[in-house]
């Protein structure tokens, strides 16, 4: 690998590892909510008020995060029957569907970042608030553009040959 190529490699996955680390405490974070939440509903009878709002708002910005590890492990849900099928009958359009799949990635990607930013931009001028809680939103919304932004980039960096699929 060149110099670039590893300094590539080593930048998003140390990117996507942040981001899975972020993940992980959201979901501790989940867990003492609920918690707290039974404990103080079955000891004082007054659970929180806010609690399935909070983990609701938490689940989704866990699922983000943790999506470019994902991407970057190339460790999505794959239907492989076509390809597992092909490679026996035309070994040579193995290549060709893994490109597409990796184009079908980084539409996909584009896609919502470009979705994402105005909806987040939306949330910052309004200062929009849960209903209940009255959390601010657009911190969470934030995590939809920088972890679809970064999947993207995980995809063009393979498309490109920077880096390669790891094994599993």
């Amino acid at each position: 690998m060149s110099l670039v190529s590893t300094f590539i490699d080593k930048g998003l996955k140390r990117s996507a590892f942040f981001l899975a680390v972020l993940s992980a405490l959201s979901l501790v974070a989940i867990l003492v909510v609920i918690v707290a939440s039974v404990v103080l509903r079955k000891f004082f009878d007054a659970p929180l008020f806010f609690a399935e709002e909070l983990v609701g708002l938490l689940m989704s910005a866990s699922l983000f995060l943790a999506l470019p590890m994902a991407t970057m492990k190339g460790q999505h849900i794959r239907v492989t029957l076509l390809l597992d099928s092909l490679k026996a009958r035309a070994p040579f359009l193995e290549k060709a569907i893994i490109l597409f799949g990796i184009l079908v990635g980084i539409s996909f990607c584009g896609w919502i970042f470009w979705e994402a930013i105005p909806w987040m931009e939306f949330a910052i001028k309004r200062e929009l608030k849960s209903e209940t809680a009255r959390i601010l939103l657009y911190p969470l919304m934030s995590v939809v553009p920088v972890s679809m932004g970064l999947c993207g980039i995980i995809y063009l960096a393979r498309l490109l040959g920077f880096i390669k699929l790891e094994e599993r």
